[in-house]
């Protein structure tokens, strides 16, 4: 019998058989733009066969930020959706935990960093969990 392994939420989550979980992006050689997703033009400067994959940061700094009040049922309710800027290049949008959804406790261009978890209980029709990103206060 195997062990069960997580499946990634997104394409650009690499769970390595040895290692831990990293997020993966796409740079263009010509004009170093950083894009999630893989692709073969570069959506910045058009140039075409010039990407190359690349491991992202594991941290940043808080973008900007929306406290959810409503979601769509089963989720837990208020929680925050944040884009982050990655060291490096890159920019994603993510859930911030560990810190309360209150905007007075969170400042735009806090430092943040990447944190991999159980994607909330779900699992696949074989019961295979799933495995998500998530930012926190670094």
């Amino acid at each position: 019998m195997t062990e069960s392994r997580p499946l990634p939420v997104v394409d650009y989550l690499k769970i390595p058989e040895k290692g831990e979980p990293y997020l993966e992006g796409y740079r263009c050689k010509k004009c170093g733009a950083i894009f999630l997703g893989e692709r073969n033009v570069c959506s910045k400067c058009f140039a075409r066969n010039e990407m190359e994959v690349i491991k992202l940061s594991d941290n940043g700094k808080l973008h900007s930020f929306a406290i959810v009040y409503r979601s769509f049922p089963g989720i837990d309710v208020p929680y925050v959706s944040a884009i982050v800027d990655l060291e490096g290049g890159g920019t994603i949008k993510g859930n911030l935990i560990n810190i309360d959804p209150d905007p007075d406790k969170i400042k735009f261009d806090m430092p943040v960093k990447l944190t991999y978890g159980d994607a909330l209980g779900r699992k696949d029709k074989e019961g295979n969990s799933y495995l998500s990103y998530f930012f926190e206060p670094a």
